[in-house]
């Protein structure tokens, strides 16, 4: 009974419902000689069906009658020792709630608007550098362009890496600050005033709206964010998947044995894994960098298709500039090198990766790349599809050191609420022994 019982002071009968919805199935029957033959038999046997299903709920009320427990164990009691009962039910439901709220914590995963924010404080990987007012502003051209058509025919004018490029601005009014406000805007979507007196405020918004008619106006964050992403526009890197070769044979392979690549933004791969941002800087400190801007080339990423495979090169970039895991973006009719997962559902006989094992492998992916979004994304989908067949192997995946505490914890919330199915299933004896004895020494297990 557990903390189900939690305020209940007095208990209808078990079978009060079941009687009436009975009696009311009797009354319809009588109407049947209503209906032409076809439609009398038709609903006969939907009624015989539900009366079947009614059988199996009588049975299953009489097998544990909860009134009579609570009528027998309560008598003689007096109205104080049943407030006590009452009492400790509604406390030890409260309790639930909170193990419940407790297991569903975890480190909340950076948002675009964010680490894009982040992106613009920390200066890093900035390619362009924009002049006003004596100032210098460090920024990314692929963003800027990308968001605003002001700085896209501003910037078209200047190519080349690190060049300086003086803004002139015909709006009155533009100060410093309201300058570096306007290219947080660009590169959140969100204006962020400084001023902390309402009117300073509402000066800043005034003057915001006359920018607009100069710079225009850009439109939604993840529109722009998803146009750059799909033409590629702008694009200063290439995400390389390869097996075993080396980036010199990768180089001088010919076009059409080309491997399998991905265009995409230096500034924002960097702003939105510590893997790509570590990667990038170390290439800019051993010159690697120094000599693609030089001869103005894409800077070359190869992933090793054993630890990414190239089938989820498009829901890793989707989780990148959108913050959305998009399972429908995984290109299952790939070729790619097996990766651990494959080779294991392959052994076990499997034809083909189920959703859960996609979610496990992407997972993976997404702590190696250091992508909490990724990572937290894939729990969601395993938390979703998990049921009664897949616990087993949940359980064990999520107890190992590359699986996921927090999807463990789901998985043994699953097994205390939904233990009598578990019990009449042959589940239960693939279960280890160290979880059923956890889940029988649960306060919260749900059994009758």
């Amino acid at each position: 009974m557990g903390a189900n019982a939690s305020g209940q002071r007095k208990l209808p009968h078990p079978h009060a419902n079941i009687l009436a919805r009975y009696s009311g199935i009797h009354i319809l029957n009588k109407e049947t000689h209503m209906y032409p033959g076809k439609e009398k038999k038709k609903k006969l046997s939907k009624l015989a069906t539900l009366k079947k299903k009614l059988t199996r709920v009588r049975k299953h009320c009489r097998s544990v009658d909860h009134s009579k427990v609570i009528k027998e164990l309560t008598n003689g009691w007096t109205v104080q020792e049943l407030s006590t009962l009452v009492e400790d039910y509604e406390a030890t439901s409260a309790l639930k709630e909170l193990t419940l709220l407790a297991s569903l914590a975890r480190p909340s995963a950076n948002t675009v608007q964010k680490d894009l924010s982040k992106l613009f404080d920390s200066k890093y990987c900035t390619d362009v550098d924009l002049l006003y007012d004596g100032t210098c502003f460090p920024v990314h051209r692929a963003i800027l362009c990308g968001r605003c058509r002001y700085f896209y025919n501003l910037l078209r004018r200047y190519p080349g890496y690190g060049i300086q490029v003086p803004v002139e601005i015909q709006t009155p009014g533009v100060d410093e600050e309201m300058f570096s406000s306007l290219l947080r805007y660009l590169y959140t979507g969100e204006f962020n005033s400084d001023s902390q007196t309402q009117q300073g405020q509402g000066h800043n918004y005034t003057l915001l709206l006359q920018l607009a008619d100069e710079f225009g106006t850009p439109k939604a964050l993840d529109h722009d964010l998803r146009m750059l992403l799909e033409t590629g526009e702008f694009s200063d890197a290439i995400l390389v998947f390869t097996s075993d070769l080396d980036m010199n044979e990768i180089t001088d392979l010919e076009p059409s044995k080309k491997v399998h690549e991905l265009h995409c933004h230096k500034a924002i791969l960097a702003a939105r894994s510590p893997f790509f941002r570590n990667l990038l800087l170390r290439r800019a400190k051993s010159g690697e960098e120094i000599t693609d801007q030089t001869l103005q080339t894409h800077t070359r990423i190869v992933l090793d298709e054993s630890v990414l495979p190239k089938q989820y090169a498009r829901v890793l970039l989707n989780a990148v500039y959108m913050g959305s895991v998009d399972f429908s973006a995984i290109i299952r009719s790939s070729s790619s090198v097996c990766s651990l997962s494959e080779v294991q559902a392959i052994v076990a006989g499997k034809g083909q990766l189920t959703t859960i094992d996609e979610a496990m492998e992407i997972y993976s992916i997404g702590q190696f790349l250091e992508f909490p979004r990724l990572s937290q994304g894939c729990e969601d989908v395993i938390a979703e599809n998990l049921n009664i067949e897949n616990l087993v192997s949940i359980l064990q995946w999520s107890s190992e050191p590359h699986g996921s505490l927090w999807v463990h914890r789901q998985a043994l919330h699953f097994l205390q609420e939904e233990f009598q199915q578990v019990a009449h299933s042959s589940t239960l004896f693939d279960l280890d022994k160290q979880y059923l004895i956890e889940t029988l020494q649960s306060d919260f297990l749900q059994v009758s």
